[in-house]
């Protein structure tokens, strides 16, 4: 089997992607990732998806079909000049046409079952210190297969296997790669990050505020479920925590807090559950820290939304009925003025007819 070309190609695909520069100023870590899966069929037919992220900003895919780069954003496309967007896709292609070469020879040596899915995972974090870390992950059928270990400049395994170990004895005895991730990750991940962040910092940048809703179930009499629900919030990174008479409840089986999951509109949420006796004696509340709130918290006591909901519906009521007076009032005065009209041209009429 042939030294695997593939890898070196993968790497030069994303420093490609990455231009040099100067750190732009963002807060926390960012992060880009290029994700590449192949499905092997059988060894003449292969499904390749491509994705590249920056942070969760879907950046742009890759087309199943003619291999080409689709682009999300504008400012994605102005980040690079177009020879560079050209340079990229070309050597994307003969990096998939390498890949699927590869492994499929390397199946057809190991007596490799097919169907099979190849996974891969290539990028860097970026430290508000300018420090880096790179990191590439290969998953096989859906489980961990190996990873690099940029620290050392070693590949390890995820997974002790005959065929992990046939495929890292090839990595092993490829130290271009490793010298190439060295050089590519370790000292120029920084510098070559510049022009996308520039490009796409207000999409980074963006910030929506959490919308806080606190509501309780009752699955059983002995017990009381209060739900603190967290949504239309932007970026992912929040801070959801119950308090019991000011104080933070502690993680235990009386609290879950769901994943944050997207919503359509490019917002997250989340679900914060917290099982209490009815009528225990305890107030409680829930807190939210996000980064659109700056240094501030939202606290939602439980009680209070029953209590907000009540006064919005009286204010809309008096509302309603305050209008509607209005209404009546304006056409009572109407007919009246119409009334005095009617009159006062009735006595106009006998006074002439007299």
């Amino acid at each position: 089997m042939q030294p695997p070309r593939c890898c070196c190609l993968l790497l030069l695909l994303l420093y490609l992607f990455l231009l040099s520069g100067t750190w732009a100023t963002l807060e926390g870590t960012v992060t880009l990732r290029l994700l590449h899966t192949s499905t092997f069929q059988n060894t003449s037919f292969v499904e390749t998806e491509g994705l590249g992220l920056l942070e969760d900003i879907e950046l742009g895919s890759l087309d199943k079909h003619t291999w080409s780069i689709h682009l999300y954003h504008p400012w994605v496309r102005q980040a690079l000049p177009r020879m560079d967007w050209d340079t990229i896709e070309n050597m994307l292609k003969i990096y998939l046409q390498q890949f699927s070469h590869l492994i499929n020879e390397g199946a057809m040596q190991r007596d490799v079952p097919y169907p099979f899915v190849v996974q891969c995972m290539a990028g860097c974090e970026l430290y508000p210190n300018r420090t880096s870390r790179a990191f590439v992950y290969v998953a096989y059928n859906g489980q961990d297969f190996l990873s690099f270990d940029s620290d050392n400049n070693t590949w390890t395994l995820s997974q002790d296997t005959d065929l992990s170990r046939y495929v890292l004895a090839l990595l092993k005895n490829y130290t271009a790669l490793s010298e190439l991730v060295e050089v590519i990750f370790n000292e120029s991940c920084v510098n070559d990050m510049e022009r996308l962040l520039s490009s796409g910092r207000a999409a980074l940048e963006r910030q929506e505020l959490p919308v806080v809703t606190v509501f309780a179930r009752t699955p059983s009499p002995q017990q009381l479920l209060l739900v603190c629900h967290v949504t239309a919030f932007y970026p992912r990174p929040i801070s959801v925590a119950w308090l019991r008479d000011g104080q933070e409840v502690p993680p235990g089986p009386q609290l879950s807090t769901g994943p944050v999951l997207p919503n359509a509109d490019l917002t997250y949420q989340l679900r914060s559950v917290l099982a209490v006796a009815p009528q225990d004696g305890h107030s409680y509340a829930c807190r939210v820290r996000h980064r659109s709130l700056g240094t501030r918290s939202l606290l939602v006591p439980w009680g209070n939304s029953q209590l907000l909901l009540i006064t919005a519906l009286l204010a809309g009521l008096l509302g309603a009925a305050a209008v509607a007076a209005l209404l009546l009032l304006a056409v009572w005065r109407r007919r009246k003025h119409q009334r005095v009209e009617e009159s006062e041209s009735r006595n106009s009429t006998l006074s002439k007819e007299a």
